[in-house]
């Protein structure tokens, strides 16, 4: 039954159906109005002729009339003649009778019914005629039955008596039988010639609308590459038009907006910043890569989770998205190095002014603030490296100038450390000053194609004689011991910059060497570059701090660098002028094992077509 009743109501849904059946039931309820019309017409037409051709002569009434006036056995003999040559001339009627004014019957057609003749008629309708001498019509079974008045010959009003007439319809009835079966046959012809008609009709109807349905569902889908076909060029035709010319719109429009969610994607994974979108709750909805990187996680971790933890916040996601500031936000993940973002907030309104959600862009400023505190912390330390021998040089000037300056012992000490300090603090800016032409790009760079084999062993010559020098003068032994290797090693460097790097490492390895120690200077090649390594034999760097003996001022035991006179500054102009070589430095060490610093340049090794002959 449920399935029955399915199909019917998918069949009224099917607007194809339904316009069939309204037409159809149009079509059946006009016919049918029109034909219970026209068979009401007929029958009312039917009815009245036939009643028309029942209807006594007026010739035939004034005869009976005149009769029934003489009131004798001879009218009553004439009576029944005339009635009987009436009935005769007619195959309608069934029966004449005739009455006087007093309801006796005076002649009938019926030979049968000769008894009847002097009785007086029961019958109320012929009664009412001759009472009111207004002729009456009735219809009994399938007989009409005429009950007319017979008036005085003389011009009289007054009625004499009444004739009754019944006659068979059987025969109109036949007639209309026939019509309404023919009018039947042909309304159903006309109803399934309507059907037909509907059908086509519907169909041609509801087709375009079928193909903008399949069209629609392509849409839908997201093909716009089919077209409705267009069948006239009426309102379903301009409608299929309309249609296409819509779909060939939210195509084009389709296109723009992917094309501008690419751009949007494209946009946001090479952004150096992280973006976070969000809902108008506060929860990520939109994230890029840049974003995942800073908080190192996964897209799936966060999506729909709250900003506020995601963040790490302890504000809920609506104080931070209404209040709209910026904050800085310090993360720790596992091992990674600490990094430092600022979150900055903006609302995304509706053109009613709706908050639909926020932007967060985090911008990393890690780098900014580790600036900011090597400033914080270079100043310091240039306050510190210069307040200390600007103190000694107060304090020994005055005590000269209280009266030391007389005595010949101490004045000549106290104005060689005024002078020692002086001109630790003239290194010191000379120093500074470097590093600060290598921070601002002007301090240029006088490269020159150079042997570095014969460069070396031409500055490890000088430490040799510093070497015997020091012997000499009963100060600390140490040995240079050299591997530089017999091949040409063409390098392109600022002899005076390269050799003020080696200086200061040597001095370094001589400075933290033990007495009678070895310095071991080893030069070589590795594919597409050069490695000097100066080894020495002293206290060595401990792993913590190997990371930062470039940095600036820093030093591993300050004590021991301040009383040998260091200033801090060296490892950093080292680095700044191997850098500016596209090269590398960088050191290896063991506590009480020594230290090993590397030097490492560029090197593309001469063909032969590469020398060039001296003239």
């Amino acid at each position: 039954m449920k399935k029955i009743k399915s199909k019917f109501k998918h069949l009224f849904i099917s607007i194809n159906t339904t316009l069939a059946i309204v037409f159809m039931a149009m079509i059946i309820a006009t016919i049918e109005v029109i034909g219970a019309y026209f068979t009401r017409q007929l029958e009312q037409n039917s009815i009245e002729n036939f009643q028309s051709s029942i209807q006594v002569p007026l010739i035939v009434t004034n005869q009976l009339s005149v009769q029934l006036l003489r009131d004798n056995k001879r009218a009553n003999t004439n009576l029944n003649r005339i009635v009987s040559d009436y009935s005769n001339g007619t195959n309608t009627i069934s029966e004449i009778i005739v009455v006087d004014n007093k309801d006796v019957i005076r002649a009938v057609s019926n030979l049968n019914d000769k008894s009847r003749i002097g009785q007086r008629v029961n019958n109320f309708l012929v009664k009412q005629v001759t009472s009111t001498g207004r002729e009456a019509t009735k219809v009994i079974n399938d007989h009409m039955v005429q009950v007319t008045p017979l008036t005085g010959s003389n011009g009289s009003a007054n009625t004499v008596g009444a004739i009754y007439v019944r006659a068979s319809m059987q025969g109109v009835f036949n007639n209309l039988r026939n019509i309404s079966f023919m009018f039947l046959v042909t309304s159903l012809i006309a109803a399934v010639m309507g059907a037909i008609l509907s059908l086509v009709v519907s169909h041609a109807i509801t087709k375009p609308i079928e193909e903008m349905q399949s069209q629609a569902l392509n849409i839908a889908d997201g093909d716009y590459s089919s077209q409705v076909k267009i069948y006239s060029n009426d309102e379903l035709g301009q409608l299929g038009q309309s249609f296409n010319t819509l779909s060939v719109r939210i195509e084009r429009s389709q296109e723009e907006s992917e094309s501008e969610q690419r751009r949007l994607d494209s946009v946001l994974s090479h952004m150096s910043d992280g973006v976070l979108a969000t809902d108008r709750h506060g929860n990520v909805s939109v994230v890029n890569q840049m974003a995942l990187n800073f908080l190192n996680t996964t897209k799936e971790r966060i999506i729909n989770k709250p900003i506020a933890t995601v963040l790490g916040l302890k504000e809920t996601s609506q104080d931070l998205i209404s209040g709209q500031k910026g904050i800085v936000i310090t993360l720790h993940a596992g091992t990674r190095d600490e990094v430092i973002l600022h979150a900055s907030f903006s609302l995304i309104k509706r053109v009613t002014g709706f908050v639909s959600g926020s932007v967060c862009v985090l911008h990393d400023i890690t780098e900014q603030q580790k600036n900011e505190n090597s400033q914080k912390q270079f100043v310091s330390n240039v306050s510190h490296e210069l307040r200390t021998p600007l103190t000694s040089l107060h304090a020994y000037i005055e005590t000269l100038n209280e009266g030391a300056w007389k005595d010949p012992q101490v004045a000549p000490q106290f104005l060689q450390v005024t002078q020692e300090e002086t001109e630790r603090m003239i290194r010191m800016i000379n120093e500074l000053l470097s590093l600060s032409r290598m921070d601002r790009g002007v301090s240029k760079v006088d490269l020159e194609w150079v042997n570095f084999n014969d460069f070396v062993a031409h500055i490890l010559d000088r430490f040799d004689m510093i070497v015997k020098t020091d012997e000499k003068e009963g100060k600390k032994k140490y040995t240079i011991k050299r591997k530089l290797g017999t091949q040409a090693l063409w390098v392109e460097i600022d002899t005076d910059k390269m050799a003020q790097v080696i200086d200061n490492i040597m001095n370094n390895a001589i400075k933290y060497s033990p007495d009678g120690g070895v310095i071991k200077v080893r030069l070589q090649q590795e594919q597409s570059r050069i490695i000097l390594s100066i080894a020495d034999q002293g206290l060595g760097i401990p792993r913590e701090d190997l990371g930062k003996i470039f940095d600036r001022f820093y030093r591993v035991d300050k004590a021991r660098a301040r009383a040998q006179g260091g200033t801090g500054l060296g490892l950093a102009i080292a680095k700044e002028i191997v850098d500016a070589h596209h090269g590398q430095i960088w050191a290896d060490s063991s506590e009480s094992k020594g230290s090993i610093f590397y030097i490492a340049l560029p090197y593309e090794p001469m063909s032969e077509g590469d020398d060039w002959d001296e003239v």
